[in-house]
């Protein structure tokens, strides 16, 4: 059986009148992606506080390795690494320095810390920027060392908290590229973002959560399999005939039809092979059409079936 390294069971915070998190339950096992998705206030770093007894809670309770978490468990955060959104290093300290401070919380050994701090150096790539101070620093280069810092004592449970947010393509290639390198080495992750498709490169399971509760779970194929459009088939073909239109319509799967600039686009619901049976129907009615191909849902796609589209403005 896989080890189970977070465990949260029906937690409960509240804000005064504000519910938080509802009976929020949650499991993640060691080894994987994990990606924590959800809306503007729908409760994730609320989730994320609690997990690291940065906030207490109304009720619940939290095991991190099969222990329960405390405040004073210093043993179990002592095996947790956290890269948060905003940068969180010193000015007057040089690269090499910070990842020294934020590894000493953990490692006392010197030589120890001293490998590990080179050795996360390497990881993120700032070998030729050790002597500088952050104010110098890229964005781009400002966080890979905010990773390195987070890092650099070897954490078993590492929480990635919008690590890409504001950074040229080529640093946010190198991030994710560092983020599956430390999972392939141990590592488990959890992963939050407002970039649907970092999760569908990283995260091997996703929950989506609103309102403090667990509303999807799944793996992202299994998140798309739970909305109504499974498959959209699209035909540029011209002049075709309402009648046939309406053979498209009744086919099996099929839930909607529209046909504007000689584009017919048909919404499917579950099935498979839809794209077939669309081929074949304008076969055996002998209509032609220039193109035809299958588009499926993206995971942004579910997200906002899921949670909605209306715009959120707080955490």
């Amino acid at each position: 059986m896989a080890e189970t390294v977070v465990k949260i069971t029906n937690l409960v915070k509240r804000y005064k009148e504000l519910i938080a998190l509802d009976n929020f339950s949650l499991e993640i096992q060691k080894g994987e992606v994990f990606g924590l998705l959800g809306p503007n206030g729908s409760g994730k770093t609320t989730t994320i506080n609690c997990l690291l007894t940065l906030l207490s809670y109304d009720n619940g309770e939290i095991e991190l390795f099969g222990e329960k978490m405390t405040s004073k468990r210093s043993d179990l955060k002592a095996r947790i690494g956290v890269v948060p959104q905003q940068v969180a290093v010193f000015e007057e300290l040089t690269v090499y320095d910070n990842i020294d401070f934020f590894c000493g919380l953990y490692i006392k050994d010197k030589e120890t810390r001293k490998k590990y701090v080179e050795e996360a150096i390497e990881f993120v790539g700032l070998q030729e920027f050790k002597k500088f101070y952050p104010k110098k620093l890229s964005g781009g280069l400002l966080r890979r060392l905010n990773i390195a810092c987070g890092i650099a004592h070897k954490p078993e449970l590492i929480i990635f908290d919008e690590p890409t947010v504001a950074v040229d393509p080529q640093s946010r290639n190198r991030i994710l590229e560092g983020i599956s390198r430390l999972n392939e080495q141990g590592a488990t992750i959890i992963y939050t973002t407002h970039y649907m498709e970092e999760v569908e490169q990283l995260c091997s399971r996703i929950l989506i959560m609103d309102h403090g509760k667990k509303v999807a779970i799944g793996t992202k194929d299994e998140l798309k399999g739970m909305i109504k459009n499974t498959e959209s088939v699209i035909v540029n073909a011209s002049d075709l005939e309402p009648a046939f239109i309406e053979k498209i319509r009744a086919l099996n799967h099929v839930y909607d039809v529209s046909y504007h600039d000689d584009t017919l686009t048909i919404k499917c619901s579950g099935g498979k092979h839809n794209i077939v049976h669309v081929v074949d129907c304008f076969a055996d009615n002998e209509v032609k059409y220039r193109q035809i191909y299958s588009i499926l849902p993206t995971l942004n796609e579910v997200f906002l079936e899921i949670t909605g589209k209306q715009l959120r403005d707080n955490e």
